[in-house]
């Protein structure tokens, strides 16, 4: 990736450097991965990855997971300091009520809004991730 380089990056001076919400910053790549920050608040939508588990974790704030599966419905609550991963396939819809700043780790390319998704609404960038400036 262009402009990625070999030095330390400071997660709290990559999360400084921008404001726009649900709309990830890659931080670097590790393999085929992209490491990406977010800072999120409110809702996204539901949407799913059909070929990739999407890990999330939370830097600060709270995040909340809606998960459709096989059993049902279910929200799973993420404090900060906690990770989760979505399985491939599992219909899911991220939310902060409050606000909260995640890494997410997910393969390069992979689209914000996944393979398949409810309407996009304004305040949702449809993304691969943006470089960090």
């Amino acid at each position: 990736m262009s402009g990625m380089n070999n030095e330390p990056i400071a997660l709290a001076d990559a999360l400084a450097s921008f404001d726009a919400l649900w709309s990830p910053r890659i931080l670097t790549r590790v393999n085929d991965y992209d490491v990406r920050v977010a800072k999120v608040r409110g809702e996204h939508l539901w949407h799913v990855h059909d070929d990739t588990d999407e890990f999330f974790l939370v830097l600060d704030g709270e995040l909340r997971i809606a998960l459709r599966e096989a059993e049902g419905e279910r929200t799973v609550v993420l404090p900060r300091g906690s990770a989760f991963t979505v399985p491939r396939g599992t219909e899911h819809k991220p939310s902060a009520p409050s606000g909260a700043s995640i890494l997410l780790f997910e393969p390069a390319g992979t689209s914000t809004v996944g393979d398949r998704h409810d309407e996009v609404p304004g305040h949702v960038d449809v993304t691969t991730g943006h470089a960090l400036r």
